[in-house]
């Protein structure tokens, strides 16, 4: 048989087919030459390498690769400073380079053992050679990453393919990938001759823009490492799925990423990694709480590194210590071992785990290649952790957990250039009335990879089924007090005297306009006929289990009629309502604030699990990455006006508990208004024109939740008539085209 003899079609896709079955092993099976352009060079890419070429060197056929060097910009910059001595430098850097990412033998599987013996002997009987090539410019240095390929049969007829797609399994089998396909014998454009062309002029080192070369210390270096045996030429393919258990060392033998046997990933994930790998391995996934954005991000991490051939430091920043410690256990879980980087680390030498690292990884040691370093926002900005990433070589991967926060002015300076690889994370991408910092952080990380939104999540995306659980949503509607609305228009009229307009035109609050809006936010979280209503709400679930209790970060003032016995007082919010519970309603209640450290929220949320508390009395600390998914019934007494922060406490509450008991969650949401709804209407608008601002935020946020809750059709009508007797028949979006005041 020939090439022109098999059916070859002109493009192939991975979900449409088995293109190693289809394609791959038919068109090797009749080859003489095999010409390959491919990524970095490694051990790794050198084992996948051989997948399929035995029958070619069977057949006497002839190999040739290029690959690229994975330079550090420390490296390049190294080959700069030469000048007359470039060339010498140039050539003693890759080299070096290039034999730090042979991996020792010892470590690898025996499939991938056999592989690169069989790659050695070849290399050693002359019918594989390999070059490496990088693109050049007056400017610098850059990544030669084309991935082609040319194959020729006995008789002549060629063809040539391009993509994505590496000779993996995984990119043969689980990435979504495309492969083009020209055939010489009906290809009136000519393509194969000019990829040929192309191939051919970058290894005789003519091609403009690529320099090439022959490094035959480094081949030598390879048959000296790999060469133990005389080679199978049969012996795998390319499916690597018939390897047994016993062909691979224990995991504990290394600490190089690997998805665990009980993970499947989801395919909106494998959709979100290949994304992020088509787009140079940076971006952002943008997907709503409780899709597993985590599980993603370390699948991701695996990849980079298999790609990498395991020559990778991966540094994970987190908002807070509790999310750290919640990382940490599904890290471990893909078969790394972090090092922990945080004030109160259980890893007290954890700098020296560091420091050690990194120089373990810069001079090569065994077993070395592949790091990570995960750690809090605070430990991340410290001077003497940014002075150990500095000392960083080679391939450098940033993970950002939460990544809106870093869009934060003085956040951005830690977004540093040097990482080569980029990944942003979060429910809610987009940064409230701060249009700079998100464009920041899109400059930084790149597009999104995916948008799984919250709706998506609670009804399911595509076949596969929901990520959350649905829910009910209740406003329970309090007003202002007639003291508490003289304050509110108070603090309203000075803040309207507040504004100032910027050179853009566009008017915007003073620092002092902006304590003014803190202080009235507080007013509106205190509201004192929030506690009464709370404890009428609670009352039928004093003996249930699994609530929660937002509270606001603020005073309040205490009626005697609230809590019985006592005088007029004020408390904390939160001490008040867990008064009311614990000692009123007799429920077993803890807090969970950031008052309590890592042990005791352990405790706690054990102990919440198990049903020995039956609620969570918090303030923010669950607002970010905490996982209680058993939490069913939850009380929100006070929200910020910032859609990111309540739209990532609704999916928080919405997760699914792995007991399946869960069935559907309830939101109870206190909406606070100025005055009752069948006043507002009978007045005029001048009177109200003061108070349609707090009507406004509490309205956004309502709609908000109703509009993906189960009842909402039994709730629109309350949120409408709030709406008509504020804002007349022209609703809230006459009023938002007009809004001035900025927040």
């Amino acid at each position: 048989m020939s090439l022109r003899d098999l059916d070859i079609k002109s493009e192939y896709r991975t979900k449409m087919g088995d293109i190693a079955k289809e394609f791959i092993v038919p068109v090797l099976s009749e080859a003489i030459s095999y010409k390959r352009a491919v990524g970095f060079f490694s051990s790794s890419s050198l084992a996948e390498m051989a997948k399929g070429i035995g029958r070619i060197a069977q057949r006497g056929g002839t190999i040739q690769l290029i690959a690229s060097p994975n330079l550090s910009e420390e490296d390049t910059d190294a080959i700069q400073r030469g000048y007359e001595k470039r060339e010498e430098i140039r050539r003693k850097v890759v080299e070096e380079h290039l034999i730090g990412a042979l991996a020792d033998i010892d470590i690898m599987s025996i499939a991938d053992q056999n592989r690169l013996n069989m790659l050695a002997n070849l290399i050693a009987s002359g019918l594989l050679d390999i070059r490496i090539a990088f693109a050049e410019s007056k400017t610098g240095y850059g990544i030669y990453h084309e991935k082609v390929a040319i194959v020729t049969d006995g008789a002549g007829d060629k063809i040539a393919f391009s993509g994505s797609m590496n000779e993996s399994a995984t990119a043969m089998k689980e990435n979504y990938e495309a492969v083009d396909v020209f055939r010489s014998w009906d290809d009136p454009e000519h393509r194969v001759q000019t990829k040929e062309g192309a191939f051919d002029a970058i290894w005789e080192n003519r091609e403009q823009g690529v320099v090439s070369y022959d490094f035959p210390e480094v081949k030598d270096e390879i048959v000296r490492r790999y060469k133990t045996k005389a080679p199978n030429y049969d012996d795998d393919m390319i499916d690597t799925s018939n390897e047994s258990p016993s062909s691979k060392p224990a995991k504990s033998q290394w600490n190089y990423p690997e998805i665990p046997d009980a993970y499947t990933l989801r395919g909106y994930q494998e959709e979100a990694i290949a994304e992020w790998e088509r787009q140079g391995y940076r971006g952002i996934y943008d997907m709503a709480t409780g899709t597993g954005k985590t599980v993603t991000a370390l699948a991701s991490v695996e990849r980079l590194s298999k790609w990498l051939g395991n020559h990778l430091a991966v540094v994970i920043v987190c908002s807070y210590q509790h999310l750290v410690d919640q990382w940490v256990e599904d890290i471990e879980l893909f078969n790394i071992k972090p090092i922990i980087g945080y004030s109160a680390s259980p890893q007290k030498d954890w700098e020296s785990r560091l420091d050690r690292a990194i120089r373990n990884q810069r001079f090569h040691v065994k077993g070395s290649e592949f790091f990570c370093f995960i750690c809090t926002n605070g430990t991340y900005a410290t001077e003497r952790v940014q002075h150990y990433l500095d000392r960083i070589r080679g391939a450098k991967l940033l993970v950002i957990d939460e990544a809106h926060n870093m869009g934060a002015e003085y956040l951005r300076s830690l977004l540093r250039e040097d990482f080569q690889y980029r990944l942003g994370l979060s429910a809610t991408i987009e940064r409230h009335s701060d249009t700079e910092g998100t464009k920041a952080i899109f400059s930084y990380f790149g597009n999104r990879c995916i948008e799984y939104t919250l709706e998506e999540a609670i009804r399911g995306r595509n076949d596969e089924p929901p990520c959350l659980t649905p829910y009910h949503y209740h406003p329970i509607i309090v007003y202002l007090n007639p003291d508490e609305l003289a304050q509110y228009s108070a603090f309203s009229a000075e803040i309207a005297k507040a504004m100032r307009k910027g050179k853009d035109g566009k008017r915007r609050l003073t620092e002092q306009g902006k304590m003014l809006t803190l202080k009235r936010a507080r007013l509106v979280a205190a509201a004192r006929q929030k506690l009464p209503a709370l404890k009428k709400a609670i009352e039928p679930y004093r003996h249930d289990d699994y609530m929660l209790v937002y509270c606001g970060a603020t005073k309040v003032e205490i009626d005697a009629d609230v809590i019985s016995g006592v005088d007029e007082y004020e408390s904390r919010q939160i001490d008040a309502v867990t008064h009311i519970l614990g000692d009123e309603l007799g429920m077993k209640v803890r807090q969970f604030t950031s008052r309590e450290n890592s042990a005791e929220r352990e405790e706690i949320k054990e102990m919440f699990s198990n049903a020995d508390l039956q609620a969570l009395i918090a303030i923010k600390c669950l607002d970010e990455g905490v996982n209680i998914p058993m939490i069913k019934t939850a009380f929100i007494l006070a929200s910020t006006t910032n859609p990111r922060e309540y739209v990532q406490r609704r999916g928080r509450l919405l997760r699914k508990d792995k007991s399946g008991r869960k069935m559907r969650a309830e939101i109870y949401d206190f909406i606070t208004l100025p005055r009752p709804t069948e006043e507002a209407a009978v007045l005029p608008d001048e009177d109200t024109r003061g108070e349609k601002r707090l009507v406004y935020n509490e309205l956004i946020r309502a709609k908000e939740f109703a509009e993906l809750a189960e009842n909402h059709a039994r709730i629109a009508w309350k949120l409408d008539e709030i709406e008509e007797s504020f804002f007349g028949l022209t609703g809230l979006a006459m009023y938002e085209k007009n809004l001035e005041e900025v927040e």
